[in-house]
């Protein structure tokens, strides 16, 4: 059948990893599902006529049963009319075998409808052992279709991680580190260099100035001492 197919379709999904082959588990797992409902619907509907035909065949047959006895009743009667004379005796034994006749016909199709409707019988219980079965497995792959989309989850993320880490260059990333590291330390050392040339320019400026200061301080005397002189002169000169 090719439900079973589909069934170890769906099963080489999960088992035989047909991500490698670029097909989708999910979705093949999904189409199976809903190929098997189908299935069920058409089963169901298969069923439910088969069921239709098993009851009209059992009406059928009661039916035809009912009027045998009805025309074994109707013969009787018939024969014992005869023989009471009231009705001619010819007459009676030529209606009672018709009713016969007609007793036999029902029997006959009464026994037709009974075998009809047990051969009915026999494809409903096998109809409805496949429904039992489509029903089971729909529930068991809805189920393992669950489990399989958490799981494809997983393996698509950690492909993803492993993937980015197997293209990730150790080497090379220490590498990077490490010349980080020596340029954090040439950008230190050159403002410390910066910092000494900037101590070392103040110095300077302030031995300088402090020269010019001395400088000043000396113009000063000396020009207080010649202001002195000049009038220590002047006075004496007045004298």
């Amino acid at each position: 059948m090719s439900i079973f197919k589909r069934l170890f379709r769906i099963g080489a999904a999960e088992t035989h990893s047909l991500i490698d082959k670029l097909e989708d588990p999910i979705k093949i797992t999904e189409q199976g599902i809903r190929e098997m409902k189908a299935d069920l619907d058409k089963s169901l509907q298969g069923l439910a006529e088969l069921k239709a035909l098993a009851i009209r065949s059992k009406k059928e047959a009661e039916e035809n049963r009912w009027r045998s006895n009805d025309f074994e009743q109707k013969a009787m009667l018939l024969v014992q009319k005869g023989e009471r004379a009231e009705i001619a005796p010819a007459e009676a034994d030529r209606l009672a075998t018709e009713a016969l006749l007609r007793k036999q016909q029902c029997d006959e199709q009464a026994t037709r409808a009974e075998a009809e409707k047990a051969n009915f019988d026999v494809q409903i219980a096998k109809m409805d052992q496949n429904v039992k079965v489509l029903r089971s497995n729909i529930t068991k792959w809805e189920n393992e279709l669950k489990t399989l989309t958490a799981r494809v989850k997983v393996a698509n993320a950690t492909t993803k991680l492993n993937k980015q880490l197997a293209q990730m260059d150790n080497s090379g990333t220490i590498a990077m580190l490490e010349k980080m590291k020596d340029k954090v330390q040439q950008q230190e050392a050159l403002a410390e260099s910066y910092a000494d040339i900037a101590n070392e320019a103040k110095t300077v400026d302030e031995e300088i100035d402090k020269v010019l200061a001395d400088s000043e301080k000396v113009s000063a005397n000396d020009a207080l001492a010649s202001l002195k002189a000049r009038m220590h002169a002047k006075q004496g000169g007045e004298q």
